[in-house]
Protein backbone atom coordinates (compact mmCIF):
# COMPACT_ATOMS: atom_id res chain seq x y z
CA UNK A 1 0.00 0.00 0.00
CA UNK A 2 1.09 3.34 -0.62
CA UNK A 3 -0.48 6.49 0.49
CA UNK A 4 -3.87 4.43 0.27
CA UNK A 5 -3.05 3.30 -2.83
CA UNK A 6 -3.14 -1.06 -3.65
CA UNK A 7 0.35 -1.55 -5.25
CA UNK A 8 0.72 -4.38 -8.08
CA UNK A 9 3.70 -6.25 -9.07
CA UNK A 10 3.80 -7.88 -12.38
CA UNK A 11 6.49 -10.33 -13.27
CA UNK A 12 6.86 -11.75 -16.67
CA UNK A 13 8.77 -15.10 -16.31
CA UNK A 14 10.60 -17.22 -19.21
CA UNK A 15 14.17 -18.63 -17.78
CA UNK A 16 14.07 -17.20 -14.18
CA UNK A 17 13.97 -20.52 -12.69
CA UNK A 18 16.71 -19.67 -10.24
CA UNK A 19 16.19 -16.27 -9.47
CA UNK A 20 12.35 -15.87 -9.38
CA UNK A 21 11.91 -17.35 -5.29
CA UNK A 22 14.38 -14.28 -4.15
CA UNK A 23 12.63 -11.95 -6.08
CA UNK A 24 9.56 -12.47 -5.23
CA UNK A 25 10.48 -12.21 -1.76
CA UNK A 26 12.62 -8.90 -1.99
CA UNK A 27 9.21 -7.03 -3.03
CA UNK A 28 7.42 -8.96 -0.21
CA UNK A 29 9.97 -7.27 2.12
CA UNK A 30 9.56 -4.27 1.19
CA UNK A 31 6.29 -4.11 3.01
CA UNK A 32 4.73 -1.96 0.40
CA UNK A 33 3.19 -4.48 -2.13
CA UNK A 34 -0.03 -5.67 -1.70
CA UNK A 35 -0.05 -8.00 -4.56
CA UNK A 36 2.62 -9.65 -6.99
CA UNK A 37 1.68 -11.24 -10.02
CA UNK A 38 3.67 -14.08 -11.70
CA UNK A 39 3.26 -14.53 -15.64
CA UNK A 40 4.58 -17.69 -16.50
CA UNK A 41 5.70 -17.40 -20.23
CA UNK A 42 5.93 -20.92 -21.29
CA UNK A 43 8.83 -20.85 -18.23
CA UNK A 44 11.71 -23.15 -18.04
CA UNK A 45 10.12 -26.25 -15.97
CA UNK A 46 10.66 -26.11 -11.91
CA UNK A 47 9.56 -22.42 -12.49
CA UNK A 48 6.15 -23.09 -11.08
CA UNK A 49 6.91 -25.02 -8.26
CA UNK A 50 9.26 -21.72 -6.89
CA UNK A 51 6.53 -19.49 -7.23
CA UNK A 52 3.87 -21.85 -5.17
CA UNK A 53 6.85 -21.44 -2.02
CA UNK A 54 5.87 -17.69 -2.13
CA UNK A 55 3.06 -15.51 -1.78
CA UNK A 56 2.84 -14.64 -5.10
CA UNK A 57 0.12 -15.69 -7.58
CA UNK A 58 0.92 -17.58 -10.98
CA UNK A 59 -1.19 -17.26 -14.19
CA UNK A 60 -0.36 -18.69 -17.68
CA UNK A 61 0.26 -16.69 -20.62
CA UNK A 62 0.21 -19.14 -23.36
CA UNK A 63 1.25 -17.05 -26.34
CA UNK A 64 4.88 -16.45 -26.45
CA UNK A 65 6.41 -13.24 -25.95
CA UNK A 66 7.43 -10.42 -23.69
CA UNK A 67 4.64 -8.12 -24.42
CA UNK A 68 2.20 -10.79 -24.27
CA UNK A 69 3.71 -11.57 -20.78
CA UNK A 70 3.31 -7.76 -19.37
CA UNK A 71 -0.09 -7.33 -20.99
CA UNK A 72 -1.48 -10.50 -19.42
CA UNK A 73 -0.20 -9.23 -16.53
CA UNK A 74 -1.82 -5.90 -16.75
CA UNK A 75 -5.10 -7.40 -17.11
CA UNK A 76 -4.85 -9.63 -14.04
CA UNK A 77 -3.39 -7.02 -11.68
CA UNK A 78 -5.60 -5.22 -9.31
CA UNK A 79 -3.99 -2.10 -8.15
CA UNK A 80 -4.38 1.28 -8.35
CA UNK A 81 -0.56 1.48 -9.30
CA UNK A 82 0.89 -1.43 -11.50
CA UNK A 83 4.87 -2.29 -11.61
CA UNK A 84 6.37 -3.85 -13.87
CA UNK A 85 9.91 -5.53 -13.46
CA UNK A 86 11.95 -8.82 -14.16
CA UNK A 87 12.87 -11.95 -11.80
CA UNK A 88 16.02 -12.19 -12.91
CA UNK A 89 18.43 -10.64 -10.24
CA UNK A 90 18.90 -7.17 -12.47
CA UNK A 91 16.61 -4.99 -10.64
CA UNK A 92 16.43 -4.25 -6.60
CA UNK A 93 13.05 -4.08 -5.35
CA UNK A 94 14.04 -1.28 -3.03
CA UNK A 95 13.67 0.71 -6.36
CA UNK A 96 10.04 0.28 -5.79
CA UNK A 97 10.09 3.66 -3.83
CA UNK A 98 11.66 5.73 -6.04
CA UNK A 99 8.98 4.55 -8.91
CA UNK A 100 6.49 4.92 -6.14
CA UNK A 101 7.05 8.47 -4.92
CA UNK A 102 7.53 9.89 -8.37
CA UNK A 103 3.87 8.06 -9.07
CA UNK A 104 2.51 10.59 -7.07
CA UNK A 105 3.46 13.18 -9.58
CA UNK A 106 3.39 11.22 -12.60
CA UNK A 107 0.96 9.08 -14.71
CA UNK A 108 3.73 6.71 -15.74
CA UNK A 109 7.48 6.50 -14.17
CA UNK A 110 10.17 4.35 -16.56
CA UNK A 111 13.25 3.26 -15.55
CA UNK A 112 16.25 4.41 -16.75
CA UNK A 113 19.74 1.64 -16.82
CA UNK A 114 22.29 3.63 -18.47
CA UNK A 115 23.59 5.95 -15.38
CA UNK A 116 26.90 4.96 -14.41
CA UNK A 117 26.45 5.08 -10.90
CA UNK A 118 24.18 2.70 -10.87
CA UNK A 119 25.41 0.13 -13.34
CA UNK A 120 26.65 -2.94 -11.22
CA UNK A 121 29.98 -4.90 -11.91
CA UNK A 122 28.70 -7.85 -14.04
CA UNK A 123 25.63 -5.64 -15.50
CA UNK A 124 25.03 -6.82 -19.00
CA UNK A 125 25.12 -2.98 -19.82
CA UNK A 126 28.20 -2.93 -22.04
CA UNK A 127 29.21 0.24 -24.83
CA UNK A 128 26.68 -1.67 -27.00
CA UNK A 129 23.90 -2.25 -24.69
CA UNK A 130 24.19 1.16 -23.18
CA UNK A 131 24.92 3.62 -25.72
CA UNK A 132 21.84 1.80 -28.26
CA UNK A 133 19.65 2.24 -25.64
CA UNK A 134 20.58 5.98 -25.30
CA UNK A 135 21.14 6.85 -28.40
CA UNK A 136 17.35 5.17 -29.89
CA UNK A 137 16.02 6.64 -26.32
CA UNK A 138 17.22 9.99 -27.69
CA UNK A 139 15.46 9.72 -31.30
CA UNK A 140 12.82 9.31 -29.46
CA UNK A 141 12.93 12.00 -27.32
CA UNK A 142 13.76 14.05 -30.08
CA UNK A 143 11.16 13.16 -32.25
CA UNK A 144 8.26 13.48 -30.29
CA UNK A 145 9.89 16.64 -28.53
CA UNK A 146 9.12 14.93 -24.68
CA UNK A 147 10.94 14.48 -21.64
CA UNK A 148 14.33 13.33 -21.71
CA UNK A 149 14.48 10.03 -22.08
CA UNK A 150 17.91 7.59 -21.86
CA UNK A 151 16.68 3.99 -22.03
CA UNK A 152 14.23 2.36 -24.54
CA UNK A 153 14.52 -1.18 -23.47
CA UNK A 154 14.50 -1.09 -19.35
CA UNK A 155 11.76 -3.32 -17.45
CA UNK A 156 10.78 -1.66 -14.21
CA UNK A 157 8.13 0.74 -14.43
CA UNK A 158 5.24 2.23 -13.32
CA UNK A 159 2.00 3.04 -14.10
CA UNK A 160 -1.11 4.46 -12.94
CA UNK A 161 -4.14 1.96 -13.08
CA UNK A 162 -6.25 5.15 -14.66
CA UNK A 163 -3.22 6.03 -17.05
CA UNK A 164 -3.08 2.31 -17.97
CA UNK A 165 -6.53 2.12 -18.68
CA UNK A 166 -6.14 4.75 -21.72
CA UNK A 167 -3.22 3.22 -23.55
CA UNK A 168 -3.94 -0.45 -23.29
CA UNK A 169 -6.29 -1.18 -26.04
CA UNK A 170 -3.91 0.50 -28.50
CA UNK A 171 -1.43 -2.41 -27.52
CA UNK A 172 -0.11 -4.45 -30.44
CA UNK A 173 3.53 -5.95 -29.73
CA UNK A 174 3.62 -8.93 -27.98
CA UNK A 175 7.17 -9.38 -28.72
CA UNK A 176 10.25 -8.09 -27.11
CA UNK A 177 10.23 -4.07 -28.24
CA UNK A 178 6.82 -3.47 -26.20
CA UNK A 179 8.86 -1.21 -23.83
CA UNK A 180 9.04 1.13 -26.65
CA UNK A 181 5.45 0.87 -27.77
CA UNK A 182 4.09 1.62 -24.42
CA UNK A 183 6.71 4.15 -24.11
CA UNK A 184 5.69 5.76 -27.05
CA UNK A 185 1.70 5.72 -26.77
CA UNK A 186 2.23 7.32 -23.26
CA UNK A 187 3.82 10.31 -25.15
CA UNK A 188 0.87 10.19 -28.14
CA UNK A 189 -1.64 10.59 -25.28
CA UNK A 190 -0.20 13.14 -23.88
CA UNK A 191 0.25 11.55 -20.56
CA UNK A 192 3.11 12.65 -17.81
CA UNK A 193 5.74 10.64 -17.43
CA UNK A 194 9.62 10.72 -16.47
CA UNK A 195 12.32 8.76 -16.62
CA UNK A 196 14.24 7.91 -14.02
CA UNK A 197 17.48 6.60 -12.56
CA UNK A 198 17.08 2.64 -11.07
CA UNK A 199 19.94 0.10 -9.78
CA UNK A 200 20.80 -2.82 -12.69
CA UNK A 201 22.80 -5.30 -11.56
CA UNK A 202 24.02 -8.66 -12.60
CA UNK A 203 21.67 -11.39 -14.13
CA UNK A 204 21.17 -14.70 -13.21
CA UNK A 205 21.52 -17.17 -15.84
CA UNK A 206 21.65 -15.77 -19.62
CA UNK A 207 19.37 -13.52 -21.27
CA UNK A 208 17.86 -14.66 -24.41
CA UNK A 209 17.79 -11.32 -26.40
CA UNK A 210 20.58 -8.94 -24.32
CA UNK A 211 22.71 -12.29 -23.76
CA UNK A 212 23.30 -12.24 -28.19
CA UNK A 213 24.17 -9.13 -29.91
CA UNK A 214 22.86 -9.98 -32.81
CA UNK A 215 19.79 -10.66 -31.45
CA UNK A 216 20.09 -7.19 -29.25
CA UNK A 217 20.84 -5.45 -32.67
CA UNK A 218 17.97 -6.62 -34.62
CA UNK A 219 16.20 -6.16 -31.55
CA UNK A 220 17.21 -2.38 -32.06
CA UNK A 221 16.32 -2.41 -35.72
CA UNK A 222 12.29 -3.03 -34.49
CA UNK A 223 12.54 -0.45 -32.14
CA UNK A 224 13.41 2.11 -34.36
CA UNK A 225 11.37 0.77 -36.96
CA UNK A 226 8.54 0.99 -34.73
CA UNK A 227 9.52 4.92 -33.07
CA UNK A 228 9.35 6.04 -36.92
CA UNK A 229 6.17 4.05 -37.96
CA UNK A 230 4.46 5.87 -34.75
CA UNK A 231 5.84 9.15 -35.74
CA UNK A 232 4.71 9.41 -39.02
CA UNK A 233 1.68 7.75 -38.35
CA UNK A 234 0.25 10.57 -35.69
CA UNK A 235 1.01 12.92 -38.48
CA UNK A 236 -0.39 11.73 -41.54
CA UNK A 237 -2.97 8.60 -40.93
CA UNK A 238 -4.31 9.71 -37.54
CA UNK A 239 -7.49 7.59 -37.76
CA UNK A 240 -4.94 5.02 -36.79
CA UNK A 241 -5.73 5.47 -33.31
CA UNK A 242 -9.00 5.77 -33.66
CA UNK A 243 -9.98 1.82 -33.97
CA UNK A 244 -10.96 -0.95 -31.78
CA UNK A 245 -8.55 -2.69 -29.48
CA UNK A 246 -5.80 -4.92 -30.05
CA UNK A 247 -7.27 -8.47 -30.15
CA UNK A 248 -6.66 -10.64 -27.41
CA UNK A 249 -3.68 -12.89 -27.28
CA UNK A 250 -3.50 -16.52 -26.50
CA UNK A 251 -7.26 -16.81 -26.83
CA UNK A 252 -7.70 -14.58 -23.67
CA UNK A 253 -10.59 -12.20 -23.56
CA UNK A 254 -10.26 -9.00 -22.85
CA UNK A 255 -12.62 -9.67 -20.43
CA UNK A 256 -10.51 -11.84 -18.43
CA UNK A 257 -8.49 -10.76 -15.14
CA UNK A 258 -9.82 -7.54 -12.75
CA UNK A 259 -8.82 -5.06 -15.69
CA UNK A 260 -12.07 -4.08 -17.50
CA UNK A 261 -11.53 -1.56 -19.66
CA UNK A 262 -14.17 1.04 -21.38
CA UNK A 263 -12.40 1.41 -25.12
CA UNK A 264 -15.46 2.94 -27.25
CA UNK A 265 -14.12 6.23 -26.55
CA UNK A 266 -10.69 5.91 -26.58
CA UNK A 267 -8.82 8.24 -28.89
CA UNK A 268 -5.25 9.57 -28.94
CA UNK A 269 -4.53 12.91 -28.38
CA UNK A 270 -2.77 15.35 -30.20
CA UNK A 271 -1.75 18.80 -30.01
CA UNK A 272 -4.16 21.35 -32.50
CA UNK A 273 -1.89 24.08 -32.59
CA UNK A 274 1.05 21.81 -33.92
CA UNK A 275 -0.79 20.26 -36.46
CA UNK A 276 -2.52 24.01 -38.02
CA UNK A 277 1.15 24.64 -38.11
CA UNK A 278 2.26 21.72 -40.11
CA UNK A 279 -0.96 22.50 -42.62
CA UNK A 280 0.43 26.00 -42.83
CA UNK A 281 3.74 24.79 -44.06
CA UNK A 282 2.39 22.28 -46.54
Amino acid sequence: MWCGKRVSVVLPTYNERASIRQCIEDFRQTGLVDEIIVVNNNAAPGTSEEVAKTCAREVHEPCQGYGAAIRRGFREASGDLIIVSEPDGTFYARDVRKMLAYAEDFDVVYGSRTVKELIWEGANMGLFLKWGNYSVAKLMEFLFNTTSLTDVGCTLRCVRRDALRRIEPFFSVAGSFFGPQMMVLSILMKQKMIQIPVNYSKRVGTSSVTGNKWVAFRLGMQMILLILDYRLTSWFFRSRFRRTPAPALGGVSPEDGALRLPTADLVAEFDEDEDKEKTRQR
